[in-house]
């Protein structure tokens, strides 16, 4: 086997279907871009039809095969039919990225129980939902892999995690779930954790550079985080090459979380 047969047995996603929530803005979007250049037919899913649009326009016209669903995640039945929808268009998907959330983080003391709620939907009951869709046929055809998109706020308490903090770490023990029951088929499921990456979903820190340049220098490399930062990681976890790695939360955060 020559060089680039190693690596497309390790690394291409040619003939695999993804699914990718949350996939035309910030990090979810360069997932996106990573798995349809990598070789998947990509079904993006989130609320905007124009950031949907200009995503798929984007990749399709760099010769990748790529669709858009509009849902609302927020609740059980936009999951269900979003669900629908998406495995419509290619095929039942080998790869499910949850990358989609929302960010409300209220002091403690002012947590209501409709911020709980609404976070709760989105961030852990939306993946919750598309993993008993898809994970079970994942099972039954040999190969799956479910990725979901975490935050420091499961691994330690900073900036008023709140409902955001529990959710997220709710979501990698949900992972660790999936991986005991659909590991020993060939479905891996794992977290990717990011450190801080100045996406809409951080607006709110984003606009204040005291705090960005502060979080910047608790890195080891000096910087915050990029969207792009995530295509390698992600294309390894959706790939053959990490079939041995699940149930693991893989920090892609330039050493955030051990400095």
């Amino acid at each position: 086997m020559g060089k680039q047969g190693y690596l497309a047995e390790l690394f291409s996603l040619d003939g695999r279907v993804a699914v990718v929530t949350g996939g035309s803005s910030g990090i979810g979007r360069a997932v996106t871009g990573a798995l349809a250049r990598a070789g998947a037919r990509v079904v993006v899913v989130a609320r905007r039809k124009a950031e949907l649009v200009a995503t798929v326009d984007e990749l399709r016209a760099d010769g990748c095969e790529a669709a858009w669903v509009s849902a609302d995640l927020g609740t059980r039945d936009g999951v269900r039919a979003a669900a629908e929808e998406a495995a419509a268009v290619f095929g039942e998907p080998d790869i499910l990225v949850n990358s989609a959330g929302v960010n409300l983080r209220p002091p403690m003391g002012e947590l209501d129980e409709d911020v709980w709620d609404t976070t709760m939907a989105l961030n852990l009951e939306a993946p919750y939902l598309l993993g008993r869709r898809f994970g079970p046929g994942m099972a039954e055809r040999g190969f799956g892999r479910i990725i979901h998109i975490t935050s420091q706020q499961a691994h330690r308490a900073l900036l008023n995690s709140g409902a955001y903090g529990v959710s997220k770490g709710a979501l990698e023990s949900l992972a660790r779930s999936q991986a005991e029951a659909w590991s020993p088929h060939g479905v891996t499921c794992n977290t990717l954790v990011p450190g801080f990456v100045m996406t809409p979903l951080n607006a709110r820190v984003s606009s204040d550079p005291r705090k960005v340049a502060a979080l910047a220098e608790r890195t080891l490399v000096g910087r915050n985080g990029l969207a792009e930062d995530f295509a390698g990681a992600a294309v390894f976890l959706a790939g053959r090459g990490s079939a041995y790695v699940t149930g693991q939360s893989i920090f892609v955060d330039g050493g955030f979380s051990v400095h």
